[in-house]
């Protein structure tokens, strides 16, 4: 009986908790000051469930490579352009090079992402509605698992965002302040990654198919909007010009595909977005429980100015597809990454969609609920991954970090400058070695181009592979020799957590010290052998 009336009052008082809380949302005085505290606690929350979830397991090489980049980089960076190597940097320049300070940095992404659209959504939908389209939009995996994989995908999410919003506010007012800022924030999005290109195409089309797009067309706005986007713009044109376009040659080959399987990725690409955000539309329709006419409405508004939300919002994807036909490159859902911003907007804008307060009240507490269960059971999800292994050597990386200082260090007192191996190993491994030193991929120099054989000459180089790898092996054999290097390592690794240890992994270390090698080795291989 006793645990009945405590179960009872538990309920009551979150529900009471959860009323309050819609109640402070959906009055002016007090719903932005209460959204951006909201918003603080889910960027919190998520990144403590990422530590606790990923806690058997260290950074994933993509995040790592952001970091290797941020300490070469300048204008661009070998596959993308320098946008999140600079946020990285700018961040670890404050921040301690931990995990948890990097998942954090990760939730603020989307975390911003989601009070624009909380901004955006003042403008088009009633105080109720604005409530439960940022509580469905949360429960987009892009603004929580996947955005924890910081990456050049992730990196767009809040640019995109603001552009939106900014680019709304000229196209509306005409203003030169705003057109000035959405020509920071399309710059912006196109240094994060060339995809944003269909964002701007998107906004642009929405622009053009507007009953208002004489009088826009017609201002200052968009001409100033292109001009700061282009001075922003110009000094990585010009990187871009002097380094043979190495962006736009990656960008294009590291996906390429023929008209049959082009075609294919562009249905699974807007399949797949549909899947992604299949949790939001779903929970609208039963809070909202439309007739046909309030679909057609939603789809296809009848109000002109909601149309253009609708163009906005799903001309990036209508574009997608058909840069993925003509150019021939495959397409992955995940690139739809940044592209909810409009998402709550466009289903419940239609003033047919009728929500209640109790349908509201039910999704504001689902969104608060599920991130707080995901901390619960976050250390079984620890558990289960390490179970089933984890990928790419990701539970070595720290200690193959402090391994590979070790053996430095025993044959020199200089700074570790440069490290090696292959692509994810080496990014993996970056973000833990205390020297901070710059990465050198020894099976495609051509990705670490900050590295050449003068720059080995002079600081040293360590290099590390698992020896269960016969390709890297072989790499490193070259290197070895090439070099004429004879300080060498093996370690053992295995990591422990919750007391029990993983499978352990044999990795060979070799040292070149600095200034050791000599004048006719000083040329750097262009690839091993």
């Amino acid at each position: 009986m006793l645990r009945l009336f405590t179960s009872a009052r538990f309920v009551g008082l979150a529900r009471n908790w959860f009323e309050r809380i819609i109640a402070a949302l959906v009055d002016d005085a007090r719903s932005e000051r209460t959204m951006v505290l909201l918003l603080t606690g889910y960027a919190a929350v998520w990144s403590l469930y990422a530590f606790i979830a990923k806690s058997g397991q260290d950074i994933h090489p993509d995040m790592g490579e952001m970091v290797a980049w941020s300490r070469e980089v300048g204008l661009g960076t070998p596959k993308h352009p320098p946008l999140a190597p600079w946020l990285v940097g700018a961040w670890f320049r404050v921040f301690p090079r931990e995990d948890w300070a990097y998942y954090l940095f990760a939730m603020i992404l989307p975390t911003v992402a989601l009070w624009i659209t909380w901004r955006i959504s003042a403008r088009y939908l009633s105080r109720d509605k604005r409530v439960v389209g940022i509580a469905i939009l949360t429960l987009v995996p892009f603004y929580n698992f996947l955005a924890l994989k910081f990456n050049a995908n992730t990196v767009l999410t809040p640019f995109w965002a603001a552009t939106t919003w900014w680019f709304l506010r000229s196209f509306e007012t005409r203003r030169v302040g705003w057109a000035v800022l959405a020509g920071i924030g399309a710059a912006a999005t196109m240094l994060g990654k060339y995809w944003s290109v269909i964002l701007l195409a998107g906004l642009g089309l929405a622009a053009l198919t507007d009953f208002r797009r004489d009088s826009y067309f017609g201002s200052p706005a968009p001409y100033v909007t292109l001009a700061v986007g282009t001075i922003l713009l110009t000094p990585h044109i010009d990187w871009m010009i002097a380094h043979h376009f190495v962006t736009i040659t990656y960008a294009t080959a590291a996906h390429p595909a023929t008209s049959f399987t082009a075609a294919r990725s562009a249905l699974d690409f807007i399949g797949g977005s549909l899947c992604y955000i299949a949790a939001p539309i779903v929970l609208s329709v039963f809070a909202a429980q439309p007739n046909a006419a309030v679909i057609r409405d939603t789809l296809w508004p009848v109000d002109p100015d909601r149309r253009t939300l609708v163009f906005a919002f799903a001309a990036p994807f209508l574009f997608a597809a058909l840069v993925a036909v003509l150019l021939q490159v495959a397409i992955a859902p995940l690139w739809a990454i940044s592209a909810m911003t409009l998402l709550p907007v466009v289903l419940l804008s239609s003033p047919l969609v009728i929500i209640s307060r109790r349908a509201a009240f039910r999704l504001v507490a689902l969104a608060i609920a599920f991130p707080l269960i995901m901390v619960a059971i976050s250390p079984v999800i620890a558990i289960v991954s390490r179970r089933n292994s984890v990928a790419n050597h990701e539970s070595h990386y720290r200690l193959i970090a402090q391994a590979v200082e070790r053996a430095w260090y025993a044959y020199t007192n200089k700074p570790l400058r440069i490290v090696g191996s292959f692509d994810s190993l080496i990014n993996g491994t970056a973000f833990y070695f205390v020297d901070q030193p710059l990465t050198f991929d020894i099976m495609n120099p051509t990705q670490t181009p900050w590295i050449d054989g003068d720059r080995i000459g002079r600081d040293g180089i360590a290099i590390v592979c698992p020896e269960s790898d016969p390709f890297c092996m072989q790499a490193i054999s070259y290197y070895l020799a090439y070099y004429r290097a004879k300080e060498t390592k093996d370690v053992v690794i295995a990591r422990r957590y919750l007391g029990m240890y993983d499978t352990p992994m044999s990795y060979k270390i070799v040292v070149i010290p600095p200034n050791s090698i000599d004048l006719e080795h000083r040329k750097h291989p262009n690839k091993a052998q």
